[in-house]
């Protein structure tokens, strides 16, 4: 499992976002209600960073391209449904944040 470091948490407030590149790809973090969840930044669509999107207070956010929606804490597709993304676990460690990652690069 490889550890990819984001960001120090006083740097990712409440409602916030970073996005860190991991070789080829690009994996948005979200700070909500004191938790952290971060998921593939790439829209499935057309490419769009959902890290750039709109936050809803249900905890969706939506594509700034074509208005495609997902659940941050599970990548589930709000519209259209039946589409997933990848999601990541985060961990905080001495005041640091991490995306962890298995051999792939992936979740």
């Amino acid at each position: 499992m490889a550890r990819v470091r984001v960001c120090a948490l006083k740097d990712l407030p409440e409602g916030g976002v970073q996005i860190v590149r991991h070789g080829g790809d690009y994996i948005a973090v979200f700070h909500r209600e004191g938790k952290l969840y971060a998921l593939d930044d790439t829209c499935p669509h057309m490419g769009g960073s959902l890290g750039t999107g709109y936050v809803s207070k249900e905890g969706t956010v939506t594509c700034p391209w074509h208005g495609w929606e997902f659940r941050i804490c599970d990548g589930e597709g709000v519209w259209p449904q039946g589409i997933q993304i990848r999601t990541f676990s985060v961990l905080v460690e001495e005041g640091e944040v991490f995306v962890l990652l298995d051999e792939k690069g992936t979740n």
